[in-house]
């Protein structure tokens, strides 16, 4: 009986993760992901260049199922006091592995950005991303169930199904649009932000097919992103505080992501000279839908920050993972980040 129920449950999470390819990656760190909730994020932040590596290993007790790496790099270009707008520049690259058969999924985009000031602390942006995705597997690392030799999985046994796969390129579009409203106070030694900020993105709108055998007539969905961000410094505290929520869907997939942390100054910054760094460490806590309890703890150095987090799995496969779910870490340079509105007033 129990060489039965170890059988099943291999065959239940193969057919699991079959499920969940069919949607993209997500990251967990949604304040380190920028790019991946909407091309209209491309060069709308505070700086001038902005380098953010990720890496995401999830279902660890289940033999790695997913490891996703990620690296994206953007900035402003044309800035000028006598123009009210400039425009973004960027590009992301991921690579994503999941299960036995090492389905690697790689993806490089560009992405273009207009921003325009439309108030003395708001502005508008509109983002284009395209590029292309290659997918590649070794399908012959699998085993199925014509292998089972009565004891154990054999995998030198023949498993009679037909070797149909191939690796295969496709073009990806993508676009967005974002606002921010953001106001800061100055003091001597410092000064002090308020910021929200509201994206959408929309990705995959070629809805390119997936050619993973001859005849394949499946198509990627179209994934939707709604992410509200913030960053709220207390006033005459060294206390910041970042909620944020992140409601992604793609074909009948719905994720919502909400949480924040706080982040205590240890040195705290001038963001309009930028003749002062800020040093600072934040612990928070974020909630994905019926699906796992993230805490977050990141490290502000200047123009570094280090993120880690780590997902306790909470959904119905916690029997299974026992609540282990996906270690993440995110690495982040920002040139020149304490100079947000030095860097706006550039074009305002």
């Amino acid at each position: 009986m129990k060489k039965i129920n170890y059988f099943s449950t291999l065959i239940i999470f193969s057919f699991c993760g079959l499920i969940m390819r069919g949607q993209d990656i997500h990251f967990s760190q949604v304040h380190e992901t920028p790019l991946f909730l909407s091309p209209a994020n491309t060069g709308f932040y505070n700086g001038y260049f902005r380098a953010i590596a990720n890496y995401r290993n999830q279902w660890s007790s289940m033999n790695n199922a997913f490891q996703t790496y990620a690296i994206s790099m953007d900035g402003g270009i044309f800035k000028s006091k006598k123009r009210p707008a400039f425009l973004g520049f960027g590009f992301t690259l991921f690579s994503d592995v999941a299960g036995a058969a090492k389905l690697r999924k790689t993806t490089a985009m560009i992405n273009v950005s207009g921003l325009l000031k439309i108030g003395k602390k708001s502005a508008l942006s509109v983002g284009l991303a395209g590029g292309a995705a290659g997918t590649t597997a070794s399908y012959n690392n699998l085993t199925y169930a014509s292998q089972f030799n009565g004891n154990s999985l054999d995998p030198t046994l023949s498993s009679g199904e037909p070797s149909i796969y191939r690796p295969f390129t496709t073009v990806d579009v993508g676009a967005g649009l974002a606002y921010e409203f953001a106001t800061f106070s100055r003091d001597q030694d410092h000064d002090d932000e308020m910021s929200f900020k509201i994206a959408f993105g929309a990705y995959h709108l070629n809805k390119a097919v997936q050619e993973y055998g001859p005849g394949s007539s499946y198509r990627e969905p179209v994934r939707l992103v709604g992410a509200i961000t913030s960053l709220l410094d207390i006033e005459d505290t060294k206390f910041t505080v970042t909620p944020s929520v992140v409601f992604q869907q793609q074909a009948n997939y719905q994720e919502l992501v909400l949480g924040s942390y706080v982040k205590y100054r240890m040195s705290t910054g001038t963001k309009v000279t930028g003749s002062k760094t800020q040093n600072a460490i934040g612990l928070g806590v974020y909630y994905r839908n019926k699906d796992a309890l993230i805490p977050k703890l990141i490290f502000d150095l200047g123009d570094y920050s280090v993120g880690m987090s780590y997902d306790v799995n909470l959904s119905g496969y916690r029997s299974a993972s026992n609540y282990n779910g996906g270690f993440e870490i995110s690495l982040r340079y920002n040139n020149l980040a304490g100079s947000l509105f030095d860097t706006r007033r550039e074009f305002r």
